[in-house]
């Protein structure tokens, strides 16, 4: 009985929602009043959907993946409006430039980890990110070649999403009941990861960052993409998708 009571408590530990870990910064100056007559490029999402096994592994589930993209994709149209500038998709890409888009988009997921590691962490702070205010000096890029991106020449800015899930197996969350209860053991089940920024076309500087290492919304339902993009584009520079996203 003690046992039973045991994981009813860790179970409802588990089922409470993660602590938001959510950081956001901009480049100093940088300035997007609404409807300013700009033009954002929307890149393909990056979206990766699956489960993590028993020992942590991460296993690719490509229904899942599907899904969520296309819920992704109708979510971020349904709030293009709200961007409060002009909004186009990248054309679909093909050889080289398909493979310059993929390039670039692995480019944004390596360097929006690295803002997180370096940037958002105060203690982790790399000397030239230190400064004064709270915030630090956030200079960061993806180098000029996105000018050549697909359908960057029609556009002032690129908007990236990163979305990545992985959703705790079976075993992956009874190991998780088995930790907490055992002493000095920590296993986490599950990830839910996502990026969006905001990157110059010209110079390839990355203007603005949304970061969060635990993101709700499931991403595999046309609701939970809903709630995963107001995220996402939550404080987004002078726009109405500033406004906070609905818990």
């Amino acid at each position: 009985m003690l046992m039973k009571c045991a994981v009813a408590a860790v179970l409802m530990i588990c089922a409470l929602p993660a602590a938001a870990q959510e950081r956001t910064a901009i480049k100093e100056g940088f300035v997007l009043p609404p409807h300013s007559g700009k033009t954002i490029l929307l890149l393909r999402p990056t979206v990766s959907v699956g489960a993590q096994s028993t020992g942590g592994l991460f296993e690719p589930n490509g229904d899942w993946t599907e899904q969520a993209r296309k819920n992704s994709g109708d979510a971020l149209a349904a709030r293009q409006a709200a961007l409060g500038n002009k909004v186009i998709s990248a054309p679909d890409s093909f050889g080289d430039d398909a493979q310059r888009a993929d390039e670039y988009a692995r480019l944004f997921a390596a360097v929006s980890q690295a803002v997180i590691e370096y940037q958002f962490f105060k203690g982790n702070r790399l000397p030239t990110k230190k400064h004064d205010n709270k915030a630090g000096v956030f200079d960061w890029s993806l180098g000029s070649g996105v000018r050549d991106l697909p359908g960057a020449k029609d556009a002032d800015y690129a908007l990236f999403l990163y979305n990545k899930d992985a959703y705790g197996s079976t075993g992956r969350k009874l190991l998780q009941i088995a930790a907490m209860l055992g002493p000095g053991l920590a296993v986490k089940s599950g990830e839910h990861a996502g990026y969006a920024g905001l990157v110059d076309l010209r110079t390839g500087d990355l203007l603005w960052l949304n970061a969060d290492a635990a993101m709700g919304g499931d991403v595999r339902d046309a609701d939970g993409a809903i709630k995963r993009i107001g995220q996402l584009l939550e404080d987004f520079p002078g726009s109405d998708a500033a406004q906070p996203a609905k818990p």
